[in-house]
């Protein structure tokens, strides 16, 4: 249901709209100065505003254009008595969505009103897609690694300099290159992303440098490479640890000569690209193993930014999550939830494994699965367990005990992997739990601080049953 907001010093006008509206099922609420209703639009998230222009105190003119600071893609309809054209142009240029005259004709007042919520939805649409649509997010933290990132990538994006992106995956490679192109000079040129590691080592050449026709089998017509549709702006070659030998050696003559050759082909063709690459590999280990060559490795490492693990920027883990709440409840279009500062502390606990992206996971479930506010029981019932983040599993030593002796170690080989184990010990404890306190639900999941929808969850995963023999 729409919420709007009426704005105007005269209690029969007001009474009338509200009645229109309600009638229409809007939720109204109404207020008869500008003062209180600028405070009413900061506190509430009003869909629309209908508001008079000559008011005591502070005119309409006067709230739009404060309110557009506040909310400037919440829509305003101008009501006036005293209606001319001069006004409702004034009125549209300072961003109100249309203009009407007192008394309102009613079939007009309700299509002016449908037309302007359509228009709201259609601008929060808008944002949402651009935002997924487009990937380069802000660099988050604050940490002196982060600053340091951040400051090089000022540095060194206005030059040609070509950059070597290290780092584990998930820590944000594929941002800091967007970062490093959005920054440069080439930046109203394209970006092209390769995934070497994504390429089969047979095809990544025809990928990079493309091919003619019938340069092989199913090569049926002619293919134009990364190479040159990155011409005039950046190649980010992601994985590049993973590329084959054989086109290793062809990319090292392009950085060299600025010039390739289509597979099949034999035309050289003049590109004038920046490359920017990321590893999470060693390159120098793979060096010294002949999987990858030294020259490339020097004429790719001019630069190198290596991205710390999020296990040695913990400090930073709270302004990330924050920022993933925001951006994951808004595109879900619900409200933005919390974490409690014992959440928050368990989050950075947390091994991850994944890094960044394992975060931004782990929130995102956090969002669908928990309450309005997120909890230190939250985080440990909903830790992904195939990263061995579940925290919540109970320990070798509680099942031992729950099971009166030490027996456990010795059936060790009886589980094939970790999983399989913390799945039996988290199962033993539960029941154990159970049992002690004769089935009594809220009781145990209140012993072993958990919310009772989760201990409900976890019967029924295990399967469960009271003994009733």
């Amino acid at each position: 249901m729409a919420k709007l907001l009426i704005i105007d010093d005269e209690r029969a006008i007001r009474s009338t709209l509200r009645e229109i509206l309600e009638y229409e099922n809007y939720d109204v609420e109404d207020i008869d100065n500008g003062i209180d209703g600028l405070e009413m639009i900061k506190r509430t998230n009003f869909d629309l505003v209908l508001c008079d222009i000559k008011m005591n105190k502070m005119d309409g003119m006067e709230v739009l254009e404060q309110a557009q600071l506040l909310k400037p893609d919440l829509p305003f309809i101008m009501i006036s008595g005293h209606g001319t054209i001069e006004t409702a142009i004034e009125a549209s240029k300072k961003g109100a969505f249309d203009f009407i005259s007192k008394p309102p004709d009613l079939n007009r007042l309700l299509i002016t009103v449908r037309n302007g919520l359509d228009r709201g939805n259609l601008v929060t649409e808008t944002k949402v897609l651009k935002r997924k649509a487009s990937k380069t997010r802000e660099i988050l933290g604050k940490s002196e690694s982060i600053s340091k990132i951040k400051e090089t990538i000022e540095r060194v994006a206005p030059t040609e300099a070509r950059v070597l992106i290290t780092g584990a995956n998930g820590s944000g490679k594929e941002l800091v290159a967007r970062w490093l192109h959005e920054k440069s000079n080439r930046a109203d040129n394209p970006l092209i992303e390769v995934n070497c590691a994504a390429i089969p080592s047979e095809l990544i050449e025809s990928e990079l440098f493309g091919h003619e026709k019938g340069s092989f089998t199913s090569a049926v017509k002619q293919r134009i490479g990364k190479f040159e549709l990155a011409n005039g702006g950046t190649l980010f070659l992601d994985e590049i640890g993973d590329m084959s030998l054989s086109a290793q050696a062809k990319v090292l003559r392009a950085l060299q000569e600025h010039k390739i050759s289509r597979v099949g082909g034999e035309k050289e063709i003049e590109v004038n690209v920046r490359v920017l690459a990321a590893t999470n590999k060693d390159l120098l280990k793979e060096i010294e193993d002949g999987n990858f060559r030294m020259d490339l490795y020097h004429r790719l490492n001019v630069i190198n930014i290596h991205l710390p693990h999020l296990t040695e920027r913990t400090d930073d883990i709270p302004v990330i999550a924050q920022n993933f709440l925001e951006s994951i409840c808004s595109d879900y279009g619900m409200p933005v939830k919390k974490i409690n500062d014992s959440g928050m502390a368990a989050l950075q606990a947390l091994p991850w494994t994944g890094n960044v992206r394992e975060l931004h996971n782990m929130i995102e479930r956090l969002i669908i699965l928990s309450d309005k506010v997120i909890t230190e029981n939250d985080v440990r019932a909903f830790a992904n367990p195939g990263g061995g983040t579940n925290i919540g599993a109970a320990t070798s030593t509680q099942i031992a005990g729950a099971s009166g002796g030490s027996g456990m170690s010795s059936s060790f080989d009886s589980f094939n992997n970790f999983q399989d184990y913390k799945d039996h010990a988290e199962k033993e404890f539960i029941k154990f739990k159970l049992e002690k306190n004769n089935w009594n639900v809220s009781k145990t999941a209140d012993e072993i601080n958990i919310q009772r929808s989760h201990l409900y969850s976890k019967i029924e995963k295990f399967g469960l049953k009271r003994d009733t023999a």
